[in-house]
């Protein structure tokens, strides 16, 4: 079984859910963040939160998927005034959430003092909620970003083992292995990781702590890059034990450091009924109901 622990599913279709569980996919996590072009009001992020708690997580149950999230303001739009503050000031409310497992993404994108001020904001709140958090690094300048990053989690005093710095390459695990936080990675497609090179990662540096996604979202990405991963793990001699380590076992460990992930629930897949409906909507267009 796998765990997906970063995948935008508000921007894929239904294919993409049915490839996922039929590649082993159980369980999903879906971090709020940027839709592409920025937000004009917090109104806007309002109705984003709602339909990640809401309609996206029907969606993914509708195809046998355990959905949950992470919520904050991203760092690309902390540098918005328009929605800065007043996404901070309604965060809380959904922190409270049974399926928000964490804050984020959050972190540093343009590297400014506005994303630094909001990212600390934000892990402020994850304290306060005993919450882990998930970051986004930059992607230009990536080893500045990492240990900007590091510094302002350390001076929050949020507990390092709380912290995902995703994103990483084989420049950053240099920096984040020794350092008491969980590293991720982003299995994309001709940028940021490939399998190839992520095993190659696993082969030095070894599972403990770290954490592979597929990041997939409204540009050219695959949903599919996690199976993919185990895949060229399994061709490279690791054993099946170990690519559950990685892929089911890592994710479960980080983020029910919230006290909000049920092992027992994810052991067995979500059950749904296709004649049933989510604020009167369902996933079918007229096809024929497929309960299970």
């Amino acid at each position: 079984m796998i765990f997906e622990p970063h995948i935008h599913m508000f921007s894929r279709i239904t294919d993409d859910y049915e490839a996922m569980s039929a590649h082993g996919i159980r369980a999903c996590l879906e971090p709020a963040f940027w839709l592409g072009q920025s937000r004009t009001n917090v109104g806007s992020f309002i109705d984003y939160f709602d339909t990640i708690l809401g309609w996206e997580r029907f969606r993914a149950s509708q195809f046998g998927i355990h959905h949950y999230c992470t919520m904050g303001l991203n760092p690309r739009e902390a540098n918005d005034d328009r929605v800065n503050d007043g996404v901070i000031e309604i965060l809380p409310r959904y922190c409270e959430k049974d399926s928000v497992l964490g804050i984020g993404e959050i972190g540093l994108d343009d590297q400014t003092a506005k994303e630094e001020k909001y990212m600390l904001a934000q892990i402020e709140i994850a304290i306060a909620h005993d919450l882990p958090i998930l970051v986004h690094t930059p992607h230009r300048d990536k080893k500045k970003g990492f240990e900007r990053c590091i510094d302002i989690c350390k001076d929050s005093g949020i507990p390092m083992e709380r912290v995902l710095l995703d994103h990483g390459n084989e420049e950053t695990i240099k920096i984040t292995r020794d350092i008491g936080c969980w590293s991720g990675f982003s299995i994309y497609p001709n940028t940021k990781m490939t399998p190839e090179r992520m095993v190659s990662i696993l082969e030095e540096y070894g599972l403990e702590r770290m954490i592979i996604n597929s990041a997939a979202d409204w540009g050219i990405s695959d949903p599919l890059q996690v199976p993919k991963t185990v895949t060229a793990m399994k061709a490279k001699g690791f054993t099946a034990e170990q690519c559950d380590e990685l892929t089911w076992e890592n994710p479960i460990a980080f983020f029910s450091q919230g006290g909000r992930l049920d092992r027992a629930v994810l052991e067995e897949p979500a059950k749904f009924d296709r004649r049933e409906t989510f604020t009167g909507n369902s996933v079918l267009r007229g096809q024929d109901p497929d309960a299970r």
